[in-house]
């Protein structure tokens, strides 16, 4: 037991040393200066509450029974990765490196491990490669999307570099998990009709 506590505290050490480093290091770039604003766009972009309105209301507007399949899911997968995250944030309770501030952000909480960013952003970018697939013209912007989202936090100073690989390695998990229990097209509809309340949609 204290082998492995000592094998811990090596690695979060070390963690916050290279955490440390990168951000000094990106820090003496004006090009990584000038990208301070751009990533609180990105950390705005992939934020879980915004994540779920925005598509809760895509699902409505759209009203499309052809993509009614792909939107349950999607919105499942959200829902999973917020209760992931937030289930093992309360668990580990690692402090972030820098207390948020910004009012810009939205709904901060103040734990790091794991980063709820970077395993929505991965979470979304295997979704959209993997489970349904889009047109090949949209994997070069949604790949720097989710790598760039992973890198703000960095940046930011929101995340440890642990926290943003396990998040990124979380969300590409729960990406191959809803592959193995995919909603059928039958049941989403149902879901779907016992929620507006309506038998058709």
């Amino acid at each position: 037991m204290k082998t492995s506590s000592r094998i811990l505290k090596y690695m979060l050490e070390k963690d916050v040393q290279w955490t440390n480093y990168c951000v000094s290091l990106l820090s003496k770039y004006s090009f990584f200066k000038s990208l301070k604003i751009n990533c609180k766009f990105l950390e705005i972009s992939c934020d879980g509450i915004a994540w779920l309105i925005t598509w809760t209301a895509f699902i409505w507007i759209m009203n499309s029974k052809a993509l009614l399949q792909m939107q349950v899911n999607m919105l499942v997968g959200l829902i999973l990765d917020i209760v992931v995250v937030a289930v093992l944030k309360s668990f580990v309770r690692r402090r972030r490196p820098v207390a948020i501030k910004d009012t810009l952000v939205i709904g901060p909480d103040k734990f790091s491990f794991p980063s709820g960013h970077a395993s929505r952003a991965f979470y979304v970018l295997i979704f959209f490669t993997k489970l349904y697939s889009l047109n090949f013209v949209f994997l070069m912007p949604l790949t720097a999307w989710a790598v760039s989202v992973a890198l703000s936090r960095l940046i930011l100073q929101r995340h440890y570099m642990l926290d943003i690989f396990a998040g990124a390695i979380i969300g590409v998990l729960e990406a191959r998990l809803l592959e193995f229990i995919w909603i059928s097209e039958t049941f989403a509809i149902n879901i779907a009709g016992l929620v507006s309340g309506s038998e058709e949609i």
